[in-house]
């Protein structure tokens, strides 16, 4: 359990830091720049800045994606 506590500290030490981290076979986390833009309140319809920040994103890798394809597919056909 501290192994992995450790690992899982260094990694969002690395994505503060803005660094791109890849698990292979997993994912990839990125931090990334969002410019400030306007947004629209949608109970009101009132346009508000939405100001600059960063997120992070998440993009799946191919393996995970396909396991979970498959996954999915096989609960589909035993129904």
């Amino acid at each position: 359990a501290q192994l992995v506590e450790a690992v899982l500290d260094e990694i969002c030490e690395a994505i503060v830091r803005g660094e791109t981290v890849k698990l292979s076979s997993f994912a990839t986390f990125q931090v990334r720049d969002k410019n400030e833009r306007i947004g629209r309140n949608p109970k009101t319809g009132e346009e508000v800045p939405i100001l600059p920040r960063r997120v992070m994103t998440f993009k799946a890798s191919n393996v995970l994606k396909s396991r979970i394809l498959k996954s999915h597919n096989s609960k589909t056909k035993s129904k």
